[in-house]
């Protein structure tokens, strides 16, 4: 149970403001079908996106992408064999995307090894924080936390699965005790966890 806590994120309470996060961003909505590519300190990967799936999620990381969210953050958790997991911004944006819920889906695609999905610690509360899971996961198809089950994934990594498993992880779940730092004061977060791997870029590829 300890290895699932990487899906419980909190929600931070800073306001948000409008001059850095538009509400018009929410209302983009995604292909059925879409590639994306993540640039990396340890090199690329290809995830390929699919929307039936599981929609509501599909058209919030297309969102994420297109206004260029995962730019320059970090891996801020990898759990050797478990999970690589992104998605921390800092506070105001962080908190303006997660205004608007991602209204619950079923799982119609398992966890396996290289797929993504949100992390969600209850109802409605997927956001911004995504994980892709590092080997096969599939109890977390039907983990029950906090009134919902199991975490729809969306997409699949298609090539570059040796970049993911050669992040580093030797910092493992230790990160998580320090998240507020994160969102609050990037530069001494990363002085306390100088080796995560960044994801410099999330592009559409055409």
């Amino acid at each position: 149970m300890k290895k699932i806590s990487f899906l419980i994120f909190s929600v931070l309470t800073l306001s948000c403001s409008s001059s850095k996060f538009k509400s018009s961003w929410t209302r983009a909505t995604a292909p059925e079908t879409f590639l994306t590519r993540f640039e990396t300190s340890q090199g690329n990967f290809e995830v390929q996106v699919e929307r039936k799936l599981s929609p509501k999620a599909v058209d919030r990381f297309y969102q994420l992408v297109k206004t260029k969210y995962f730019d320059n953050i970090l891996f801020y958790r990898v759990n050797p064999g478990f999970v690589a997991q992104f998605g921390g911004n800092d506070s105001v944006i962080y908190n303006g995307w997660n205004r608007y819920k991602i209204p619950d889906e079923p799982v119609l695609q398992g966890n396996a090894k290289g797929t993504l999905s949100f992390a969600r610690g209850g109802k409605e509360s997927r956001g911004t924080d995504l994980f892709i899971n590092l080997r096969d996961n599939h109890r977390l198809d039907t983990l029950n936390y906090n009134g919902v089950t199991g975490f729809p994934t969306f997409g699949k990594v298609i090539s570059g699965m040796d970049v993911l498993e050669a992040l580093y992880d030797d910092y493992a779940d230790s990160t998580m005790t320090n998240l507020d730092l994160m969102y609050n004061d990037l530069d001494t977060f990363i002085k306390k966890y100088p080796k995560l791997d960044t994801i410099y870029r999330v592009r559409f590829i055409e």
